[in-house]
């Protein structure tokens, strides 16, 4: 278990050591006004407490990420602890954290537009299109999976569950965020945390052993399709990094009372979030007798991530496991369902300029939104959560990127802290393209690799041209 603790180790101490180098180069200001004072509407833009903040955000940005994406990865061996620590670390509490004090400081807009004004006209149009698709997706997926769930548990008919989350939805998404979210989600998400813990407790105490890291080796049983560079980057996202995240960010951007606020429900709340993750895919390996025995549970049950998270928690806390599978497998879906569905309302609004303070624009901004996630329902889901995944990464090397003109335009030294994410992460989702079969499928050969580097390449080079010319053109910070 030795590797496990390490990772450990090393998430909880960057908090404090990395976390605070980041306030120190983004220049934290606790004087300075926040969008919760300056364009307060009593629906979107309001403070709440820090610690509401905080649990509100792990829920937003964790869903069941951070468990169904850990157990997926950890059938790649302990390799997973490495992405999951320094992905975590490195890229995704940057990441998050970066972005949400731009949101922060640009009065709490969403993502798109903050890209648009970073990375010019066209990536703004492209993340027009994008990132509100990207949000119905989420939405629609977290509309399928639990009604699923609740079917097979229940007599209540697959529709009928599916009438009852969206009529949630649409509640949740309209009326202002301190009434349903501002209040359900600090219990889940502190009941995620509980979750978490009773499995480090099954870790520390239960009669299980971590496979240590003794190689970089792929022990997927599907290795030979499923090659860690770039598969495994893509399966742990949530846990390491999301571009779904940046996306959750401004609806917390605009209820902090202070910059200070910045670190423990932005960069703690994703630090928190690879911890979870950690510890699911440590207990992932440890219940199944190792890996291999990870990967048989997965092979002879359709890679039915939610089945493996029921039987753990069942087997290992009896009574308790089985309110804890439900809250993992059903309650954490839902909430990030509704989140999304916000969000996209919210970035329809910024776009168009549509005053969100009236109930009734709230609703028409909704209700196509809505009405697209009801189609979403019935197409099949495993097609869906494909193509999401790699789009999910793809946005946060849009994010990765401009935050890397933000810095660059502040005349930031540290501009490599997200220059080298943004280039990994461009080389990620663009070798995905042409060694997975979901798109060209040439496989893990040297020519997809060869293909992957050089789209990072052009793709890098128009970016940083870009950057380079607003810099010298004394572009707005």
């Amino acid at each position: 278990m030795i590797t496990f603790f390490i990772c450990l180790v090393t998430l909880i101490a960057a908090y404090f050591l990395y976390g605070g180098l980041l306030e120190r180069i983004v220049k934290i200001d606790p004087n300075a006004d926040v969008p919760s004072k300056t364009h307060y509407d009593g629906v979107d833009y309001m403070p709440l407490p820090r610690w509401r903040i905080f649990l509100i955000q792990l829920l937003n940005i964790a869903g069941t990420g951070p468990i169904f994406g850990a157990i997926l990865g950890a059938c790649y061996g302990p390799v997973a602890f490495l992405w999951i620590t320094l992905g975590g670390i490195l890229m995704g509490a940057m990441h998050d954290f970066v972005a949400g004090v731009i949101s922060l400081r640009n009065g709490g807009t969403s993502l798109p537009e903050t890209i648009g004004k970073y990375l010019g006209v066209n990536m703004h149009r492209l993340s027009l299109v994008v990132i509100p698709i990207l949000m119905v997706l989420v939405g629609g997926v977290f509309i399928v999976t639990p009604s699923k769930i609740l079917t097979s548990m229940t007599d209540i008919p697959y529709l009928a569950w599916v009438a009852v989350i969206i009529v949630y939805y649409v509640i949740a998404t309209i009326l202002p965020v301190d009434k349903i979210i501002g209040k359900i989600y600090p219990l889940f998400g502190a009941a995620l945390i509980f979750m978490a813990l009773g499995m480090f407790g099954v870790i520390l105490f239960g009669d299980y052993e971590i496979p240590e890291l003794t190689s970089l080796g792929n022990q997927h049983y599907n290795a030979e399709n499923l090659p860690i560079i770039p598969t495994l980057f893509i399966s742990i996202a949530c846990g390491a990094i999301s571009g779904f995240h940046a996306t959750q960010s401004p609806l917390m951007a605009r209820c902090l009372t202070n910059e200070k606020q910045a670190r423990p429900i932005f960069f703690g709340a994703m630090i928190s979030e690879s911890v979870i993750a950690l510890i699911w895919a440590g207990v992932a390996m440890a219940f199944f007798g190792g890996v291999e025995g990870l990967n048989s549970f997965m092979v002879e049950n359709n890679n039915d991530a939610g089945l493996a998270v029921s039987h753990i928690s069942v087997t290992t806390l009896g009574k308790i496991g089985s309110i804890l599978a439900l809250l993992g497998v059903v309650a954490a879906p839902i909430t990030s369902g509704d989140t999304a569905f916000r969000s996209a309302r919210l970035i329809v609004a910024d776009m168009l300029h549509i005053d969100q303070r009236p109930i009734t624009k709230r609703l028409l901004v909704s209700l196509p939104l809505f009405a697209v996630g009801i189609g979403i329902a019935f197409i099949d889901f495993d097609v869906i959560w494909r193509y999401f995944a790699w789009s999910n990464q793809a946005l946060s090397v849009l994010t990765l990127w401009m935050i890397t003109a933000w810095l660059s335009r502040r005349g930031s030294k540290a501009v490599l802290l997200s220059l080298i994410p943004a280039l990994i992460m461009t080389y990620v989702c663009a070798s995905f393209v042409f060694v997975s079969n979901q798109f060209i499928g040439l496989g893990s050969t040297p020519i997809a690799y060869l293909y992957g580097a050089a789209a990072t390449a052009v793709i890098a080079g128009l970016i940083m041209s870009k950057i380079r010319k607003d810099v010298r053109n004394g572009a707005e910070i």
